[in-house]
């Protein structure tokens, strides 16, 4: 496919970002805002606990690509904006349950509405507006290697690879190619999941439906699916990247993009 092709292709990675906005920063540290140590190392903290290199992994020449400018410890993109669950859309700890404020700390109504205006708002509406000229939408995250506390499926192993399709009853995806999507993913990654300890590219498993898939599939109509590479491909036992991996896994998504772009065709 070329990039021509290609520019009907939308890539998402809403938790790519390690960044927070000076004011949310300060509202997590404090006077410790201004100790560098201590700043950057919370802010390391909460860009490995996101998609780290998420951005660069799903960067496919001649798509477009829409990446979060804020941690999803700011404001989590990827959740509906009214989602007040410990895991919604304005997470007050980390996964393994670690608290991102002081003690104490309580986010009004007003603090709340005002974030989502500044940050989930502006992005929704950015989102929205390159809809129109998409034939379809990937939203590109990275997983830990096992299920963390803060999760639905704690502890336990996960896949090399998920791809969410959305449920039978709802798909993001049209339901009859996603067999053939999940087969096309696992031949366009194969040699990076053959040299690592991870195996299966599954449909659904520990995830069926990725939120910002199905809330604009359902206003748009734009088939989209959402991808889960699993960390422990590319991130080394210190968390550092593999440069040659993540080079691989770039190679590897963009023929993983155009083959479902392809099964869109008429």
């Amino acid at each position: 496919m070329t990039e021509l092709n290609r520019a009907a292709l939308l890539v998402v990675t809403p938790h790519s970002s390690g960044a927070v906005p000076a004011d949310i920063l300060r509202d997590m540290l404090g006077d410790d805002l201004f100790d560098t140590p201590k700043r950057e190392a919370l802010l390391r903290r909460l860009f490995l606990d996101g998609d780290p290199y998420t951005d660069l992994i799903y960067a496919v020449p001649g798509a477009r690509l829409l990446a979060a400018p804020w941690s999803r410890f700011a404001v989590d993109l990827n959740r509906e904006r009214g989602d007040q669950a410990e895991n919604g859309v304005l997470k007050l700890t980390t996964f393994d349950r670690q608290p991102l404020y002081p003690p104490g700390f309580q986010l009004s109504g007003p603090a709340r509405e005002a974030r989502l205006r500044r940050h989930w708002d502006t992005f929704d509406a950015q989102l929205a507006a390159e809809l129109p000229a998409t034939r379809l939408m990937i939203v590109g995250h990275c997983m830990a290697p096992q299920g963390p506390q803060l999760g639905p499926d704690t502890g336990t192993p996960r896949p090399a690879i998920c791809l969410m399709t959305g449920t039978p009853d709802a798909p993001t995806f049209p339901r009859q190619h996603w067999e053939a999507l999940r087969q096309h993913c696992a031949d366009a990654f194969a040699p990076l999941i053959e040299a690592s300890p991870y195996r299966d590219v599954s449909v659904g498993v520990p995830w069926t439906t990725d939120t910002l898939s199905a809330s604009h599939h359902a206003r748009s109509g734009v088939a989209a699916f959402g991808i889960e590479l699993n960390s422990g491909l590319y991130l080394n036992s210190q968390a550092e990247p593999l440069d040659e991996v993540i080079r691989g896994l770039n190679a590897s998504f963009a023929r993983f993009a155009d083959a479902a772009l392809a099964l869109l065709e008429p």
